[in-house]
């Protein structure tokens, strides 16, 4: 077995970023509402806790989204399936027009509890309470308390892997000879 460069180096993030991006991911988008709504696309996304309900993001320091988690007490997160693919490159289109206007090229609802913008169509979305924030070096780990959830059971995920979109295969069905 041969392992090459077996600890990162600080030199190569891309490098890194290349091995982050080995493993599989949902796509999300993480929204916050109030005055100015903002949006972005994101993949570090994951389950905590069932008690209390709990779940994470994790969003760069330097990210537009930062200040706004930072400045609201709610944050939704739209779970995107795999005919979303449009809307996830919106959300991560640095240069689309920000503010409530970002949100005119999608179909979305706001949130029941929290009034959030949350994507219509997606597999999953979760209105959160912010609940807990911790450092994680060049990003914010932020926890939110689920406060109302939407599950769609009927559609297939968006994923992203080695950088690139995918789609899960549908379910084999077994046939007889």
């Amino acid at each position: 077995m041969t392992v090459e460069n077996p600890e990162p180096r600080h030199e190569d993030p891309k490098m890194l970023r290349r091995a982050f991006g080995s493993f599989a991911t949902g796509v999300t988008v993480v929204t916050t509402g109030g005055p100015v709504p903002h949006a972005m696309t994101a993949n570090s996304f994951t389950s905590v806790s069932l008690e209390p309900p709990l779940v994470l993001i994790c969003v760069d320091r330097g990210a537009l989204m930062h200040e706004h988690l930072t400045s609201n007490g709610y944050f939704g997160v739209s779970v995107l399936a795999s005919h979303q693919e449009g809307v996830a490159m919106h959300f991560a289109n640095r240069w689309r027009t920000l503010g409530a206007a970002q949100f005119d090229e999608v179909d979305w609802t706001p949130g029941r509890t929290t009034g959030v913008p949350m994507l219509d169509g997606t597999l999953a979305s979760f209105e959160c309470e912010l609940w807990r924030t911790y450092d994680g070096g060049d990003h914010t780990i932020f926890i939110g308390r689920i406060v109302s959830l939407h599950q769609q059971t009927d559609r297939d995920a968006l994923l992203v892997f080695k950088g690139r979109f995918r789609e899960i295969s549908p379910d084999w069905t077994e046939v007889s000879a």
